[in-house]
């Protein structure tokens, strides 16, 4: 293998995307060149552009994306995004990170992401409606039960996701269509458990790897402060189940700004305090605090719960947790990662700590063909078995790198991440189903 050189720091997602799986690479040995390439590159990407009637009776084309990574372990599967920054490279690289998710996870699906380029903020209802439709309409058979099947993601919820699956059935009527997309209400074929689902599979990852003894002194979530970036319902349902569990949540934050409080805040006051204000700003009781000072805060563990990248090495010196958990897609740059391993940070990758949201879309789209209807227990307890064993199989990969030779050979002195230890074992398995399968013809 090559001896990796020191990263430039390269805030384009796929390009973070690439540079990661590289690495990842450096610690296999026999894999051959060619199914690298096939692996690291989209299997087929499709860019639409397409008019809607807006509210005010003008007409706005508006650009979407829906990116198959790879389908060799199953159906594509991953999010669709609403958001006015989204691009090609963006939803590639997404689509990427969810191929390596589900091959952690061991579910039997492929990557996929889509996204529209759109402002939801500035939408209403209807204009959202309209968008969701036409964009359906456009891909057309590109998306299904068994081709690929698209879930919530930033800005996209239930709703769209009923909407979704509304006009994929009325365009294939006659069939069992439920399973075309998952996230759904739980009237038309969701899954109890699916809205906390990343948010408490990212809190069973944690404490599973805690249980490891990984920082000295740091078992379990026991009065451990936690600090969140973002919000959302990622982060908002995090910083609660993580203050439930025990945690002090010490600081978070949304586009606008954080706010903290050394003794802890309560999640659910500052829910209900954004619900009515539009931002965490402002809490009473809590001292107003930029994004940035929240990711510097000094905290026993960060979340990053909000857009790619946020971790950069301009910040990335800042940070004072002891262990960063990724509740968001890509929050860390590959750069960045090699200034936490030389503080020893550790990092436990969105491929990973995320990857509940996809166990409990598999569920769904499980219960939806089997036209079945799980309770919460069922679902809770085999998500829990499946984060657990995602955990630690990385958590030995990760203890397996570090004592073998690879490390040094490969110009990584510091060692392997839990990062590298997760894509290794994605890259194997997949590499195995390949040469499995065979190429045909």
């Amino acid at each position: 293998m090559n001896t990796p050189t020191k990263l430039v720091e390269n805030l384009d997602l796929f390009a973070n995307a690439t540079q990661q799986f590289e690495r990842a690479l450096t610690w296999i040995d026999g894999i051959k060149v060619g199914i690298i390439e096939y692996l690291i590159n989209p299997k087929r990407t499709i860019h639409v552009r397409f008019p809607v009637n807006m509210d005010d009776e003008s007409i706005r084309t508006f650009h979407g994306f829906r990116v198959l990574h790879n389908r060799i372990r199953g159906p594509g599967k991953g999010g669709i995004r609403y958001h006015p920054n989204v691009t090609e490279g963006e939803v590639a690289a997404l689509a990427a990170f969810m191929t390596w998710k589900t091959a952690v996870v061991d579910v039997p699906f492929g990557g996929g992401k889509g996204g529209v380029v759109c402002n939801p903020k500035e939408l209403s209802r209807g204009e959202l409606r309209r968008i969701t439709r036409r964009f359906v309409a456009e891909l057309g058979d590109a998306i299904g039960p068994y081709t690929d099947i698209p879930a919530p993601d930033v800005y996209t919820d239930q709703q769209t996701m009923a909407w979704i699956y509304d006009t994929f059935d009325l365009m294939h009527p006659g069939e069992n269509n439920l399973a075309v997309v998952t996230g759904k209400p739980l009237e038309i074929g969701g899954s109890v458990g699916r809205d906390e689902a990343t948010a408490q599979g990212c809190l069973l990852a944690t404490e599973r790897l805690l249980q490891h003894d990984v920082i000295p002194g740091m078992q379990t979530l026991d009065d451990v402060r936690v600090a969140v970036q973002g919000y959302g319902n990622a982060g908002a349902t995090a910083a609660r189940l993580f203050h439930e569990a025990g945690a002090r949540i010490v600081a978070v934050s949304d586009s606008r700004g954080g706010v903290s409080d050394d003794d802890g805040l309560d999640p659910n006051h500052v829910l209900t305090h954004k619900g009515k204000t539009g931002t965490v700003l402002g809490f009473e009781g809590g001292t107003d605090i930029s994004n940035e000072q929240l990711l510097a805060y000094d905290c026993d563990i960060l979340i990053p719960a909000a857009l790619e990248c946020q971790i950069r090495t301009d910040n990335a010196h800042n940070i004072k947790a002891k262990l960063i958990v990724e509740a968001a897609n890509g929050p860390v740059t590959a750069a960045a990662d090699e200034i936490l391993q030389e503080k020893n940070i550790l990092d436990l990758p969105d491929i990973v700590a995320n990857s509940g949201g996809v166990v409990v879309s598999y569920f769904e789209w499980v219960q939806n063909l089997e036209n079945q209807q799980w309770d919460i227990d069922k679902v809770e307890r085999r998500l829990k078995k499946r984060m657990d064993r995602a955990v630690d199989n990385t958590v030995e990969r990760w203890k397996a790198l570090n004592a073998s030779s690879k490390g040094n050979a490969n110009g990584h002195q510091s060692g392997a991440t839990l990062r590298d230890a997760a894509l290794v074992t994605a890259i194997e398995r997949i590499a195995t189903v390949v040469l499995q399968r065979d190429i045909w013809p």
